[in-house]
């Protein structure tokens, strides 16, 4: 077995990766392709935690900018993050990857509620666990939702799928001109205001000395590529 950089992983995946070219929803195809890639990295005994946002379901933030309440829109979203959860987990477990759903907010009857000693114990026999519903608090994105998970479960990095292959100076899907970033220190990602992570979630990253690897979801093996410490994507660190 290949030796690997990073044993224990928390993965961070948008919403939007999951409905593939249909303007809403969950496509079935982009979401079974995304368990394959996960199961591929399992099986080389990587312990996963995985954080998926709600934006292909719902986006609280444009729904308050349209004039919603900003809580009540946020707890939306955060039940958004539940459906695409239980998709994700329906389709690794057709890969027989054993998983396991935790949500910050109490839903018995779907889901485990969040204890972080009971999902490292689930990590350490090798499942998968998908926390859903962010912090459970509004006001919180679902990057910040995946640092505050990632440092709680002492992970060793957090890889952030993208559709694009790292972090450039500006939209490569516009500018054929953009520059991309091999490396960066929390502190450039701050200051330059990239938008890779909000503020928050780049900080809890900074003070917990928790290194994210931004990386194109999209290309096959790029996660198993990631774990094992080719270099790949852009690498964010404090220093």
């Amino acid at each position: 077995m290949s030796e690997l950089k990073y044993k224990r992983v928390l993965l961070k995946l948008s919403g939007e990766a999951l409905m593939g070219t249909q303007g809403l929803g969950i496509d079935p195809q982009i979401v079974d392709a995304v368990a394959q890639e996960i199961k591929s990295i399992r099986e080389l005994g990587t312990e996963l935690g995985v954080v998926i946002g709600g934006g292909n379901i719902f986006r609280g933030l444009s729904a308050s900018a349209r004039g919603m309440d900003r809580v009540q829109a946020d707890y939306m979203g955060m039940l958004a993050t539940v459906i695409n959860s239980l998709a994700m987990q329906d389709y690794l477990e057709r890969h027989n990857v054993y998983t396991r759903v935790q949500t910050a907010i109490k839903m018995a009857e779907l889901a485990e509620p969040f204890i972080r000693r009971r999902a490292v114990r689930h990590l350490e026999k090798g499942r998968v666990v998908i926390f859903a519903s962010g912090t459970g608090n509004p006001y919180f994105t679902t990057d910040t939702a995946a640092a505050l998970r990632a440092v709680e479960i002492q992970a060793d990095v957090i890889l952030k799928a993208t559709k694009v292959d790292g972090v450039y100076d500006a939209d490569p899907m516009t500018n054929p001109e953009a520059k991309k970033y091999e490396y960066l220190t929390f502190i450039d990602l701050i200051k330059d205001g990239l938008k890779v992570m909000d503020s928050t979630a780049a900080t809890l990253c900074m003070d917990n000395n928790l290194p994210i690897i931004v990386l194109n979801m999209k290309k096959s093996g790029n996660l198993r590529r990631a774990i094992l410490g080719e270099k790949i994507g852009t690498l964010i660190t404090g220093s």
